[in-house]
């Protein structure tokens, strides 16, 4: 009984932040509602079809798939690859923990902005280095080259997060596999590929099922960086739909967009477990 008292306050607080705005959410997506008035007209499946012939979603979608691919690559692959040379060293280990880890308690605002004057053409960093070495400054938020430019900071803000991550699981391991290993003549990149990558497994699934579902809410760098453009080709699902909302003000269309990134975020993740588990399974 005490058990059931002490989560009340958990289950209200879900209930009031968590629940109530999902079905108002889904509700939202079947009306037409602009302005945010009070006025909202129910128009069935018209802003999902809307969305699937949207060609800002199309480019919005890519971009957001693109983001995972290299998310994955970076934030999974590097941060594992730094884990086990990190763990390797044999000094300054607690240096190394806190650079690396150090971006991710910058709030994403801040890099952001940082950022944003980086890649300034008049007084931006990069082109005062390439100026320096005899070059011309260059325009880096161009259409094509611009989510590449925005995937860098936001893929490497949490490199840390998931090097951290990796570094506890290491620590974790026995300590007499390894021993085992060395009177065995095994070498260190041996070591590294077939005792430490595989003795990971359940946290190298559980980091791929955070960045993918933490790429569907990237936003705030987006937004102060680009802002999604120029001529949205740095659109995010994210920002797109905050752009829908905030700035169109056609908040049943966002309220659309956003049940879907839930459901494909959702599909994504969900594959990706039944996948890394069947693997598990067969291992």
């Amino acid at each position: 009984m005490y058990s059931v008292l002490l989560l009340v306050p958990a289950l209200i607080f879900v209930l009031i932040f968590l629940i109530i705005p999902l079905f108002k959410t889904v509700y939202y997506s079947f009306t037409s509602w602009f302005n945010f008035s009070q006025t909202k007209t129910f128009i069935g499946l018209a802003n999902y079809k809307q969305f699937f012939t949207d060609s800002v979603v199309g480019i919005a979608l890519r971009n957001t798939m693109l983001l995972i691919v290299f998310a994955l690559i970076f934030q999974v692959g590097v941060a594992l690859i730094l884990a086990i040379c990190v763990d390797s060293a044999h000094h300054g280990f607690r240096f190394f923990r806190t650079v690396y880890f150090f971006p991710i308690v910058i709030s994403a605002t801040a890099i952001g902005l940082m950022f944003s004057l980086i890649y300034k053409y008049d007084y931006g960093l990069l082109n005062y280095i390439i100026q320096a070495f005899g070059g011309e400054p260059q325009v880096w938020l161009t259409k094509e080259r611009s989510i590449y430019m925005l995937l860098i900071p936001v893929c490497w803000q949490f490199v840390g997060f998931y090097f951290v991550v990796y570094l506890t699981a290491i620590a974790n391991i026995p300590i007499d596999i390894y021993e085992s290993a060395v009177l065995d003549g095994v070498k260190p990149w041996q070591k590294a590929i077939y005792i430490t990558v595989p003795m990971l497994k359940s946290s190298l699934v559980a980091n791929v099922v955070l960045v993918i579902s933490g790429c569907f809410r990237v936003f705030d760098m987006v937004y102060i960086i680009t802002g999604g453009g120029p001529l949205n080709s740095s659109q995010l699902l994210s920002s797109y739909m905050y752009y829908k909302a905030f700035a169109d003000y056609n908040t049943g269309y966002a309220s659309a967009i956003a049940i879907i990134m839930m459901v494909l975020g959702l599909s994504i993740t969900g594959v990706v477990k039944v996948f890394t588990n069947k693997i598990q399974g067969d291992t």
